[in-house]
């Protein structure tokens, strides 16, 4: 490890480091935090696997650890207990708003950027509209969520079944936070709640014969991909140096390692602009001020 007092004598010699020193003597490694929109357990096995290759690319220790939620990513990043979270679309605008989060990356899914939230339901339950779940219970994934819970609730505000998010109690039979995609779709799956709003790729999510049992019944309008986000005051070089690590999971002999990390087909550097229309939506319902 390199010691306060080494740098100084070095800097007075009129040395310099190797980057990867500099990165370690800056950060003490890199700290990464992750939600937990598929099963805890599996999750942690791929963040061992990511962390360790990410640590080889840096040549310096990287760590990470999985939130209870969106709003534990964004408080790890605003108290420094990690300092690059992945992350979901509303939760980015709101850490920006909040503590000035930067974006570096965002995920590609089948070929682009966004996707959308759905609300899904059991082929065998009956259920073929929104207004069909008046009275049902539903599972989302998470309260600030962008396409586990503002987008598919968006849904029935524009179909007029409900007039705002504070309505939505009286609707359904009962609402529920599962925690995550995955939580949310097992529970419609095994019939715990009738419906689940997640994003439009949660089935995958399920075993392959509970993906046969479910459909979808309501897709939401566009939404900028998961983004992968930096604290404020995060080093330039810092990031410079993850973003092109990242980006090198792209490249054929790296790809097998996406599956480590939500399973996209690959990132893209992320563009603050992407995410106006999220950030009008989340104003419309008072995320935003």
């Amino acid at each position: 490890m390199l010691s306060r007092r080494n740098f100084l004598a070095m800097t007075a010699l009129g040395l310099t480091l190797p980057t990867h020193a500099v990165l370690a003597a800056k950060s003490d490694g890199l700290k990464l935090a992750f939600i937990p929109q598929e099963n805890p357990d599996k999750l942690l096995g791929d963040i061992k696997t990511i962390c360790a290759w990410l640590s080889e690319q840096l040549n310096v220790p990287v760590s990470g650890f999985v939130t209870f939620d969106h709003a534990a990513a964004v408080e790890a990043l605003r108290n420094g207990d990690a300092d690059i979270s992945f992350m979901g679309a509303l939760p980015f605008v709101l850490a920006e708003a909040e503590i000035g989060a930067v974006p570096l990356l965002s995920e590609v899914y089948r070929g682009t950027p966004s996707y959308s939230g759905r609300i899904f339901v059991r082929r065998d339950s009956g259920i073929k509209t929104l207004a069909d779940l008046k009275g049902r219970d539903i599972a989302f994934a998470d309260p600030i969520s962008e396409s586990g819970y503002l987008y598919p609730l968006d849904l029935f505000v524009k179909e007029g079944l409900i007039a705002s998010p504070d309505q939505a109690d009286q609707f359904f039979g009962r609402k529920f936070f599962a925690g995550g995609y995955q939580q949310a779709m097992q529970a419609m799956a095994s019939g715990l709640v009738d419906a689940a709003g997640a994003s439009q790729y949660a089935d995958l999510l399920l075993l392959p014969d509970q993906q046969a049992e479910v459909t979808w019944i309501a897709d939401s309008e566009q939404i900028p991909s998961h983004v992968v986000i930096a604290r404020n005051g995060l080093d330039a070089d810092v990031q410079a140096r993850f973003i092109k690590a990242m980006l090198s999971l792209n490249a054929d002999k790296n790809k097998h390692l996406l599956a480590y990390l939500y399973g996209p087909d690959g990132y893209v550097k992320a563009n603050v602009n992407d995410y106006d229309g999220v950030r009008s939506t989340a104003k419309r319902y008072g995320y935003l001020k």
